[in-house]
């Protein structure tokens, strides 16, 4: 089991249980730590969705950096419970609500809902290649607030878009195999 931690924030160093089988793949600390460079290291408020959540580290490592709320999902029921465990761990329920989903049950629930975010965290299975899927249903469902950010990690020769309706991309991170691309809605991305 991988020993994760939370990087920085309220919660900085306080260990986070890791999913037990092959098929999540956590984020390494550095790539996590690079990601919310770019983010800016600290959020004022803000709603967040990880949506391929595995043990919730973006969404629980966003609530320590000041996120308001997070909402988590994964379809894996292991997920979900150790999703649900390390936020009673941490304490930090009140800030987090867990949906056991499928993405795409998730993504028309939430319309449904009409619930918008402010930070979505795209880290999906390597082999599952949705990811400009999942950034044109943010856009068609009316889920992101203006200025948005939309973080996808993702295998580096994946082709994302540049651009839908609304959303543009805004910069792309390299690390070894896999890439950051990070995207905006309207709105001015501060470097």
């Amino acid at each position: 089991v991988m020993n994760m931690r939370v990087v920085a924030g309220f919660l900085r160093g306080r260990k986070i249980i890791s999913v037990p089988g092959k098929n999540t793949r956590p984020t390494l600390d550095q790539v996590k730590e690079a990601l919310f460079n770019i983010l800016g290291q600290f959020f004022t408020s803000g709603k967040g969705l990880d949506l391929f959540a595995g043990s919730g580290s973006l969404g629980i490592e966003a609530i320590s950096r000041g996120l308001e709320k997070c909402v988590f999902v994964d379809k894996d029921f292991k997920s979900y419970q150790v999703i649900k465990e390390n936020l009673q761990l941490l304490n930090i329920e009140q800030k987090s609500e867990v949906y056991k989903m499928d993405y795409l049950k998730a993504l028309k629930y939430f319309q449904e809902k009409k619930e918008k975010f402010d930070y979505v965290f795209l880290d999906p299975p390597y082999h599952l290649q949705k990811m400009n899927e999942i950034m044109k249903l943010l856009v068609d469902y009316d889920l992101l607030n203006e200025d948005a950010i939309v973080t996808c990690e993702s295998l580096k020769e994946e082709d994302l878009i540049d651009s839908y309706q609304s959303i543009k991309l805004k910069k792309v991170y390299y690390y070894g195999i896999s890439k950051i691309t990070i995207y905006q809605k309207g709105g001015v991305f501060n470097e």
